[in-house]
Formats: structure tokens, sequence, C-alpha cells
């Protein structure tokens, strides 16, 4: 078969019929790397290969061939965000104040696809910390986009989001804080979702900010996310917040379809901010009125200056995660003695960090124990943007909310990234997700469709059809 963009499924059926192992699929992948990732087009999308990726997919073969398959993933190599615990692998989280740290276990999602038989192949590049969205890290440098070479991939998943489009494995695994996984959906041309906050757990996830923190993969197709879904949802009693998600009973493949003659309300406000703008709005409006044609998507331009209003706050709504950074960091690095370091402020302190990240760990070494009051107030404001969300949602009665993941094109590599969209999601803890919607010359651009909390199998089933009639996923040239 042609493995480049295989799905899971067409893999399956193939490994079942003795005509494919999960050796060979994991030696083809390993040759792509060798040949693209640090040559060719130098991507730098990989961190670390897992030294003993052959040696579990064999093991994965002969229990395939005397038991049959675990699950939809068995066999399947995937890639691991290096800010994810991984048992006898470097966490690296892109800096080189944690080179060499291996913390012995791994983190819950990545041991729940491990019980689903995936061959662990290796960790990817991140932006420091997670700590921004162009992929930039002191440890590996800059990562690039295969679609451009000379652009940044987004981030804080852009070595996940490079290397699936790449076909450097089938799927993998990125986090979304403010974007993180929608932004590098968007700019390699994936299918991303951000959870409703409580979906599945943060365990092992060096955090960023525990207050919107959420994993997740990204995939190259609406099917192959639902696959990974599957296997990743569910309360973990070891993080509260996977307690919301109790009785919420998701079955995403298996309910998984096509939704037409739906309402969905184009937020203007969020097309079309500042100049530059115009691009990848142009490109979006061209995706909704595909749909209106061919699905019969009844599409509403709506504003809300209430809305604009709720997420016009201190630190441009950046505030809860800024001040969650030194908290949060402070608290892992106390449970993990063994990182040697005793807080955050010991750790820039070295002043070995990326200078990309400096502004932001610098705004949150700045608060203090007197900026509490005003966290407790941003943390209330949250409830008023999901209000004013859910009220553009139940006075329009709409099926779900669009804009773009990100309002610009991949920005030259070195140069900051401007149009992130991430906020709505973010700051609200209501799910989004990020279908490819077109291309801007030879760069992709995400729609971004958010819905209310708990409606991710909806959102899943409006990318799935979106992907079915106006179909954008195409290899990048850089990796042929």
């Amino acid at each position: 078969m042609n493995l480049l963009e295989a799905s899971i499924e067409s893999i399956q059926q193939t490994m079942d019929s003795g005509s494919l192992t999960a050796v060979q699929l994991t030696q083809y992948y390993l040759d792509r790397i060798a040949t693209y990732d640090q040559q060719g087009p130098a991507l730098n999308s990989i961190q670390t290969i897992n030294s003993a990726a052959l040696e579990h997919a064999a093991a994965l073969d002969e229990e395939r061939s005397k038991q049959g398959a675990r699950s939809l993933l068995h066999g399947i190599p995937i890639l691991v965000k290096d800010n994810y615990e991984t048992k006898g692998m470097p966490t690296t989280v892109g800096s080189v104040l944690f080179q060499g740290y291996s913390p012995g276990r791994d983190a819950h999602l990545v041991a729940k696809l491990k019980d689903a038989g995936v061959v662990l192949l290796g960790k990817t590049t991140m932006q420091e910390f997670a700590y921004g969205i162009t992929n930039v890290g002191s440890i590996h440098g800059f990562t690039r986009n295969p679609y451009d070479p000379t652009r940044n991939p987004g981030g804080s998943s852009g070595g996940t989001g490079a290397a699936i489009a790449a076909n450097f494995a089938v799927t993998g695994l990125g986090s979304d804080t403010c974007g993180s996984i929608r932004i590098p959906a968007a700019q390699n041309n994936l299918v991303g979702l951000r959870g409703t906050q409580g979906l599945m757990s943060r365990r092992g996830i060096f955090p960023l900010s525990s207050t919107q923190d959420i994993g997740g993969p990204l995939t190259k197709s609406v099917r192959d996310l639902a696959i990974m879904l599957d296997q990743m949802i569910g309360y973990d009693a070891e993080d509260a917040q996977t307690a919301e998600s109790f009785g919420h009973n998701f079955q995403f493949l298996a309910n998984l379809q096509i939704r037409e003659k739906v309402r969905i309300g184009l937020l203007r406000e969020w097309m079309e901010r500042e100049e530059g703008d115009e691009a990848v709005a142009g490109v979006i409006r061209e995706a909704l009125t595909a749909m209106s044609e061919k699905a019969g998507w009844e599409i509403i331009e709506l504003e809300s200056a209430e809305l604009e209003a709720s997420l016009d706050r201190p630190l441009e709504g950046y505030f809860v995660s800024a001040y969650d950074f030194k908290q949060d960091v402070n608290a892992y690095l106390q449970a993990n003695p063994e990182m040697g370091f005793r807080d955050l402020e010991e750790l820039l302190a070295l002043g070995k960090h990326h200078p990309k990240v400096d502004l932001r760990t610098q705004k949150s070494m700045a608060m203090r124990s007197e900026d509490e009051p005003t966290y407790y107030r941003e943390m209330a404001q949250r409830k008023v943007v999901r209000r004013a969300l859910l009220r553009l949602l139940a006075e329009n009665n709409l099926d779900a909310l669009a804009y773009p993941s990100i309002r610009h094109v991949a920005a030259p590599i070195g140069e900051d990234q401007m149009g992130t969209n991430c906020r709505l999601a973010a700051c609200s803890g209501m799910p989004a997700i990020s279908v490819p919607a077109g291309f801007y010359g030879e760069l992709p651009v995400g729609l971004e469709l958010l819905a209310e909390p708990w409606a991710d199998q909806k959102l899943l089933d409006l990318a799935y059809t979106v992907e079915s009639m106006h179909s954008q996923r195409r290899l990048p040239r850089s990796t042929p």
C-alpha cells in the first residue's frame, strides 16, 4: 500500500491481511525522519527517537499473530510532544535546562495509548516550556514548516504538527493551553481538537497553566482523530478536573456523522482585527461558502460587543495563564527534585532558556502574592466569557461559531507570529476544533469551530463534514 497519508483504518486492514507489519511500518517512518528531519529541508521536528521502537513493534507483531489486535491503534507508530512524561526517554520541554531529565513513568495519556498498542516512535520538538506559538526552544532551535521551510510550523506543539504533516508517523500528541494544538493544526493542514476542559487527563504533562492545559492528538483526518480520542478520554482519579467528564460517554468513531443544514455563526470581529488579516479571512469565507453550497450550511455573520468586552482584560486575557505558570512550575519542580531546581526563579536565573520565550517568562516571574485577588477576579471572569459565547449560540439558534484558528499564515522563521484567536476556547473551557479550510498560496489555513461544553462529538461531526465535502489535505512539497 502507499503509506503516505495512509489512515489508521487502512493500515489496520493491511496489517490484518499480513501484507504489512508494525516493524515495516516503524522502519518506514524512521527512514523518512532520517531523510527529511535533519537533512533535506531539515524540519527539526524530532527531539528524540525511541531506541526501543523496532523492538516494541516486533513484540506487537507477535502479539497480533497470536491474539489479534488490541485496538485500532495496535502497531500504529505515534510521536509525542516533549512535555509528556515518557518512561525510558527524556522529557526536555524544549529546554537545555531539562536535558537528560527522564522521569521513569508515562503521562496518563501516553500510558493509555501504550495500553491500546501504539508504537512510541519518538518525542517532538516544541516551544520551550510550551510558552509561545513559533516552536523555538533552547535545546533544538527553530522548527520549520514542511509547507514552507522558511516559516514556522506554529506552536507550542509545532514539532508534532510538522512531523505529522510530513508523514513522520501516523499521528501524534500535542497539548493546548491557548492554541497550541489548533495553531499547528491550522499551519500544517491537520485536524486538532481542544476538548472541553476536563475531557482527558493532564497528569504527566509538564504544566504551563493547570487552568487551561489539555492534551490531544494532531491527525491528518477526522476519523484518525476520533480513533485517538476514543482511547484517550475519561476519568483519571489523579486529575480531579476529569471528574467534569463523568456522565459524558463519548464514542467518537462509532457516532461520527455528516451534518448538513446546520447554522453556523461567523464571528466578524475575529476574522479581521488588524492589518494583514484579510488573506486568511478570504480563505475562511470561501470554505464556508463551499459548505453552504455543498452541505446546506446556513452562515450568519455576527458581532458581539459583550464578547469583546468580556475578553478585554489585564494582560489581554492572559493573566490567568501567566499567574498559573509560576505557581504550577514551582509545584512541579518541588514534586520532582531530581530535575535539580527548587523553583522557577532558580530555573530562569541561569539565563539558558531561549530569548524568544523571555518576555513571557518575565511576565510570569513578575507575579506576586498581592496579585492573587486579581487572579481570582479573572477566574470568575471566565464565566462571563462562557456566558457571552453561549448567549451568541442560544440567541441565534446556532450549532457552532466559526472563525480562523489563526488570522495570519505562518510567519518567517525568527519573526513573531501574529493573529491568534486562541482565547475564545481557552478562556471559556469550551471545545474548539481546527480543520483544514484551504491555502493562501502554498500556506495552509485552518477553520476553527467552537460549540457549547461537551459538544465535542458535534465538533468532530462538523469537521468531518468539511473534510468530506471541501477536502483540503495535500502533501507538503518539501517532504515528498
